[in-house]
Parts: structure tokens; C-alpha cells; sequence
């Protein structure tokens, strides 16, 4: 009698996520052919930017969600990242084979949970923070304390100037939505800049209702679930003041491309 097959080893857990489903709208014609976490900043993809960042600190295996355009994301960068910094394992969640598109940061979150560690990093590709260096003695900090979340929040930009989010002396983000007589609202609030800290315990109940690994493939965005763990004590933040650009136009591209704000950057 033959024995059963041995089902395959699953691959390690992800330490971080990074987003890259957006359809990426406001960039046409750009992304009418290439997705936007592919267009080039300074010479490289700008996706590459997070991906070389978190080999240089040791993380060993990420995770990208894909959508618009999906496997010209996956073709170029394959199973990693391989250099004399170390290797960098990649996995992706195809939300565009799975559903046909993108389904959200929360939802895609909440795909990916199951191949994600309890505690992880979430950045944005199309955040483009070259200053930044990821710090896994933070991730595990994090991971010791009660928090749902860690936001690293960034002085408003000229198209966002109305802000995010409140930033308490105590370290704790402030939902403003929530703010009354009891919590006056902050003199200023700041963008969320697309970074952070998470938990996989935000994206289960009482946080987040969608079923474990999103079968359905539910739609939601994070920030209610942000929002609703704010309002219960256990969302903290820091401001971030290095040079950070959401790259979410043709024009911010040019600007970022641009011959006298390299020397920002490299």
C-alpha cells in the first residue's frame, strides 16, 4: 500500500505586508500598463525601496497583496530578494486572481492574516520614505505590550491638510471623531503615513467581522478598525519627521524624480 503523499510545508509566517492592490486611479495614464508600486523613483521600482530596506534589517519573509495588474509584481521580484545583505523571502496574496481585484487594506489584511506573524509590519507601496530603517527590536517591543496598533504619523502635506489623527502626551492616538467634552480635540492633527505596527488580533472580533482569512473576500478599509481600537486605549504613534512622499499623483512622481530633490534622498 503506498503511504500518503506528505503535504507540503507551508512557508514561515510573514514578519511583514506590504500593500500594493490599489488600482492606482489617480496616476493614469502611468498605471494604465504598469502597476504603480512598479514605477521608478531614482532608478528602481518604488516598491524596491521597502523591500531593500527590510533585507538590510534582517526581516526574512514578507508578504505583497496584489490587484491591478498583479503578476508583474510577482514576475519581478519572485520568491525574494537575494543579496549580500541576506535573503528576503517573498509570498504574495493575489487578490487579483483570487477576486479580481483589490479588496481593501482591511480585507487584505484580513486574506493574508493566516500567513502573517502575531505581530507585523504594514507599509504602503506607494510610500515612498527613504530615511526610514525598519527596527525588529521595535516589532518586538510591540509584540510584548496590550496595543492593537503602532502608527508612525507625518506633518500634513499640502493635499492632505486636515490630517488623520490626534497625538496624545501619553503616546496614544487620538480618534477625532471621538473627541468631545470629555477629550477636547487636539490642537493638531497629523497623516497617518502609511506605517505601522499591527496585530492579527485587530483584524478578529470584537475589532473586525470579517471571517479568518476573508473566504469572501470581503472589501473594507483600516481605518474604522483604527479607529474603534483608538477609541478603547490600545492604538499608540510617534511622528515621523524624515522625508516621506505619498506618490500618489504624476505631478508628486515628477516632483520626487526630480534632479534637485535627489540629494533628499540618496
Amino acid at each position: 500500500m503506498t503511504p500518503p503523499a506528505t503535504p507540503p510545508a507551508l512557508p514561515p509566517r510573514a514578519q511583514a505586508m506590504i500593500l500594493a492592490a490599489g488600482r492606482g486611479a489617480r496616476m493614469q495614464p502611468l498605471t494604465d500598463h504598469t502597476p504603480k508600486p512598479l514605477l521608478p523613483v531614482h532608478g528602481k521600482p518604488l516598491l524596491q525601496w521597502h523591500l531593500e530596506a527590510l533585507q538590510q534589517a534582517g526581516v526574512g519573509h514578507a508578504l505583497i497583496n496584489t490587484g491591478w495588474l498583479g503578476e508583474q509584481i510577482a514576475h519581478r521580484w519572485g520568491d525574494g530578494l537575494h543579496s549580500a545583505h541576506g535573503s528576503l523571502h517573498l509570498q504574495y496574496s493575489r487578490e487579483d486572481l483570487d477576486f479580481g481585484a483589490g479588496i481593501e487594506t482591511a480585507g487584505g489584511i484580513a486574506r493574508a492574516l493566516p500567513r502573517l506573524e502575531d505581530t507585523f509590519w504594514l507599509v504602503a507601496g506607494d510610500a515612498f520614505m527613504p530615511g526610514w530603517q525598519f527596527d525588529e527590536a521595535q516589532r518586538a517591543r510591540f509584540g510584548s505590550s496590550p496595543l492593537l496598533a503602532h502608527l508612525w504619523l507625518v506633518p500634513n502635506p499640502e493635499h492632505h491638510p486636515q490630517g488623520d489623527f490626534g497625538l496624545g502626551a501619553d503616546g496614544l492616538a487620538i480618534n477625532p471623531a471621538s473627541c468631545g467634552a470629555a477629550q477636547p480635540l487636539p490642537e493638531t492633527l497629523y497623516t497617518y503615513s502609511g506605517l505601522a505596527l499591527l496585530r492579527r488580533e485587530l483584524f478578529q472580533s470584537p475589532w473586525c467581522d470579517i471571517p479568518a482569512g476573508n473566504p469572501q473576500g470581503v472589501a473594507q478599509p483600516l481605518a474604522p478598525l483604527l479607529r474603534k481600537a483608538m477609541d478603547a486605549g490600545r492604538v499608540s504613534a510617534e511622528l515621523y519627521r524624515g522625508p516621506w512622499v505619498d506618490v500618489g499623483t504624476p505631478a508628486r512622481l515628477a516632483t520626487v524624480n526630480a534632479p534637485d530633490h535627489s540629494h533628499h534622498y540618496l
